[in-house]
């Protein structure tokens, strides 16, 4: 039987590569002390570098009031419809007997 795959947590690859870029392991010793591959460790070090200028940005902010926004708009169109479909159905019962 093969072996079961770890799976990390998000947390756990950041805590991984921010102790890569820290520089102070070598990376094999950073494999070694966490059992990854060092290039696992190496892709999830670019990954963390690529996303680290949004973490100071407002993009994130605005996406986030965006989706809210957006979420708010189809609730009420689902309200509308529910309301709407609620009336024909009274009515098409009054035409039915």
């Amino acid at each position: 039987m093969s072996e079961q795959r770890k799976k990390y947590t998000p947390a756990e690859k950041a805590r991984i590569a921010l102790e890569a870029i820290k520089g102070e392991l070598t990376l094999a010793q950073i494999s070694s002390k966490y059992g990854v591959h060092s290039t696992q460790i190496n892709a999830w070090k670019k990954q963390l570098l690529a996303h680290l200028p949004d973490a100071f940005s407002d993009k994130n902010k605005q996406e986030k009031i965006a989706h809210h926004d957006e979420v708010a708009e189809l609730y009420e169109q689902i309200g509308r419809l529910k309301v709407e479909n609620d009336f024909l159905k009274k009515k098409s019962e009054v035409f039915r007997g």
